[in-house]
């Protein structure tokens, strides 16, 4: 018994709330899971990187309750974290389709579609993604707009240029 007299069992609760913290919390916890959901497009993320944020905040309160805009403070850790995710995603995302490119064996091509693919490699990417797209797929002109986000009319200018580009690497003539 003596040993739990003199060495309690520290509670959450036994630390003090850091003065106005509280206040700060109430105040900018619904902002900030907005900005959240913006950035991510996921309402379960938001609340995570606001649950990060103020824990930061927590953390540093000393420091960040003498700034003269502590929530703009907290929207600064909340956009950095916002980003950092977005980097580990996009890096995580990179990885999986290295490994997956290496056991995926490639698509046979006829003989003569062999060089006219490694022509339209060639071309400056959006005119080999409109051409891959179009003839590969076989996507309309709008579902290719759509999906490269861009107006039609320049998905058919893409077209055109990369038609006419692949003729001249390939010795043919295009008529227009």
């Amino acid at each position: 018994m003596q040993l739990l007299a003199t060495n309690p069992v520290p509670s959450v609760r036994a630390v003090p709330m850091a003065a106005g913290y509280e206040a700060f919390y109430e105040a900018e916890y619904t902002a900030l899971t907005r900005l959240g959901y913006v950035l991510t497009g996921s309402r379960g993320v938001a609340e995570d990187l606001v649950q990060e944020t103020m824990l930061r905040a927590y953390r540093h309160w000393g420091k960040v309750s003498s700034y003269d805009k502590p929530g703009a403070w907290a929207r600064r850790v909340l956009c950095n974290l916002a980003t950092s995710r977005g980097r580990k995603l996009t890096s995580e995302a990179k990885a999986m389709v290295k490994l997956r490119g290496g056991r995926t064996a490639e698509p046979e091509l006829r003989g003569e579609s062999v060089e006219l693919w490694q022509a339209l490699r060639k071309l400056p990417a959006r005119q080999a993604q409109t051409l891959a797209l179009f003839y590969v797929e076989d996507l309309p002109v709008a579902e290719i707009a759509t999906l490269l986000e861009c107006p039609e009319g320049t998905v058919k200018a893409l077209l055109h240029r990369g038609r006419q580009a692949l003729a001249a690497q390939l010795g043919e003539e295009v008529s227009s």
